[in-house]
């Protein structure tokens, strides 16, 4: 499958023929370091932190006519799942010079830049300064969500709708860093929040789609959806964005990050929801690739 635009932020895979109106991205998912990322954490640490191979489980979308973004820096490095305003205080040597606003997951050292790899575990031995932040965020972040708009613009153009999904995975219990702390997690958790970035209909959908493959599935808990689905979902615009959590014990040992014998069944059922979503979407269409 041909990539398009290459990048040191970015991957894009963009289908050959048919094309759909869906989008899927993955903003965990690299792992590569750039070579002013120098944490205190050990790797073993951040891979904690690391949707891994979430872009791979969502390998075959571009089968059913979806385009597939996943990122190539670390989630450690920057967080493009946050707003660039997300900038927590504590790590800068000195005062940020622009507006920020400090979310609930940066208070808990997930911020735009991570403060801690877990809990107690610091990211860095130092304060960073402005200009190396500004750096992330030009070289990687601005990168991926540029494009990342600029495929949703694109379906929207083609088809008058589009379908994003925003794919993550997660500890199969929370940590001291999450609100769900010491719970046992669902296998996927689907979130619009709150019906906000995606109609009601459409989520019930997705979640029901895995439920009837056995899977326990959870609606917004305990996640809603972060900053890209609520950056772009649209509902009144017809860009319907919904966030998709993978427990990881289903494809992978925590412990050590390889994968287990149910990592096939996982990627091989995301191709089959790509597949499906092409399918409910096509009567929605309403503009042709010719225009």
């Amino acid at each position: 499958m041909p990539s398009k635009s290459p990048s040191s932020a970015f991957v894009l895979k963009v289908p050959r023929d048919p094309v759909a109106p869906l989008v899927f991205d993955s903003p965990h998912s690299g792992f590569e370091f750039p070579s002013d990322f120098q944490p205190a954490a050990t790797r073993a640490e951040i891979q904690t932190t690391w949707d891994a191979y979430v872009d791979e489980l969502c390998g075959e979308v571009t089968t059913a006519g979806a385009s597939l973004l996943a990122a190539r820096f670390p989630r450690a490095y920057i967080d493009a799942n946050r707003s660039a305003r997300d900038i927590d205080p504590a790590i800068l040597e000195t005062a940020w010079p622009g507006p920020t606003e400090l979310s609930e997951h940066a208070q808990r050292g997930m911020g735009l830049i991570r403060r801690l790899a877990l809990p107690g575990v610091p990211m860095y031995r130092r304060k960073l300064t402005v200009a190396e932040v500004r750096q992330r965020i030009e070289t990687s972040y601005v990168p991926y969500r540029r494009a990342l708009a600029e495929a949703i613009e694109s379906a929207w153009q083609r088809h008058g709708v589009v379908w994003h999904f925003n794919c993550h995975s997660m500890k199969s219990r929370g940590n001291a860093m999450n609100r769900d702390q010491g719970a046992a997690r669902p296998d996927f958790v689907i979130g619009d929040r709150g019906g906000a970035t995606a109609p009601p209909q459409l989520t019930a959908w997705v979640a029901e789609f895995f439920s009837r493959r056995g899977y326990r599935v959870t609606i917004n808990d305990p996640y809603r959806g972060a900053d890209i689905v609520k950056t772009h979902g649209d509902p009144a615009r017809g860009v319907y964005s919904i966030q998709i959590e993978i427990n990881r014990a289903l494809y992978m040992d925590e412990a050590t990050c390889v994968r287990n014998s149910g990592f096939a069944q996982v990627r091989a059922e995301l191709a089959e929801f790509a597949c499906a979503a092409a399918a409910q979407v096509s009567p929605l269409v309403t503009r042709k690739a010719s225009l």
